[in-house]
């Protein structure tokens, strides 16, 4: 395989104590809608953005080529649990680091695999109606159908990469939260046709963590939107978001609502400030020691725990 030179660029960001495995989730044209891309895949930051804790952030573009990004944990650190992370970015770009290889890291020293899901973006100027299937937009089918195959080869390579099949989660960011929780809402229910062996894994996560996530919610009537279900078997999630974030923290507390009322578990922090798009970077808001609740909550739910011998 060829590495271009915006692979490099990925790979030098990621800061993990081993290179990642980089595979393409389909073996063609992915199903589905297709990215609205405009050239190569490449970083569209701009001097002039705004820094993310005094810092830039990756605003990758134009995905024409799902991928995902494996990050293994060393060996004595791993308890055998793996994470897939779908980065937020409005289905324009993929916030790469902030929302994904700083997670990756973050997970490894939790002893979690991380698979960084690299999603076909642009698709958010596509319809936001939702498609036939009944399923999702029409703009986040795609990245949709990209997670699932995600799961599904995650679990294809459980024993090559020392992962417990049973403690395979998501986790997703804005957009990229959206995403996960789609995946996650819909288990094994497939977006689309399976195509290979790979496809004969379940795509279902065992749970998830939503981060300031998207989508979940009716504007018009302050309710779930209906295309989405919550069963008693639907996987246990974990919320996080601010009070005064402007994509509307009503979309975590009416999933958890829903989650609630299906003797589902679920764990919902909200934050007074905060905004949006904060990822890992700490400063002064307690908002952004998130990560720290997240990981008392795998813990309390034996997520991190290794299988005995």
């Amino acid at each position: 395989m060829i590495i271009k030179p915006v692979l490099l660029m990925l790979l030098t960001a990621s800061m993990a104590s081993a290179e990642p495995l980089v595979q393409n989730l389909w073996p063609g044209t992915p199903p589905g809608p297709l990215p609205q891309t405009q050239g190569e895949e490449r970083d569209l930051t701009k001097p002039e953005d705004k820094l993310i804790a005094g810092r830039r952030i990756i605003k990758l573009g134009h995905v024409s080529t799902p991928q995902m990004q494996v990050h293994l944990p060393p060996k004595e650190k791993a308890n055998g649990g793996a994470v897939l992370v779908c980065p937020g970015g409005g289905f324009s770009i993929l916030a790469w680091d902030l929302e994904g290889t700083e997670i990756a890291e973050w997970l490894n020293t939790l002893g979690f695999a991380a698979v960084v899901v690299k999603y076909r973006v642009p698709t958010g100027m596509l319809e936001k109606g939702v498609d036939e299937s009944g399923m999702s937009t029409v703009r986040a089918l795609g990245p949709l159908m990209d997670a699932q195959r995600a799961v599904s080869l995650t679990r294809a390579h459980a024993k090559e990469w020392g992962i417990d099949p049973t403690r395979i989660g998501i986790m997703g960011f804005s957009a990229g939260g959206e995403t996960a929780g789609l995946c996650t809402l819909h288990g094994d229910k497939r977006a689309y046709a399976k195509m290979d062996s790979v496809d004969e894994q379940s795509c279902a996560p065992n749970f998830a963590l939503l981060i300031y996530p998207g989508g979940f919610v009716d504007k018009e009537t302050g309710a779930l939107k209906t295309h989405l279900k919550v069963t008693k078997d639907t996987a246990p999630v974990f919320f996080v978001m601010a009070e005064d974030d402007h994509v509307d923290c009503d979309n975590c507390t009416v999933l958890f609502n829903a989650l609630k009322h299906a003797s589902v578990p679920a764990e919902l922090h909200i934050y007074t400030h905060g905004g949006h798009g904060y990822g890992l970077r700490p400063t002064d808001l307690p908002v952004t020691r998130w990560s720290a609740r997240a990981a008392e909550w795998l813990q309390d739910m034996g997520l991190n725990k290794k299988a005995a011998p």
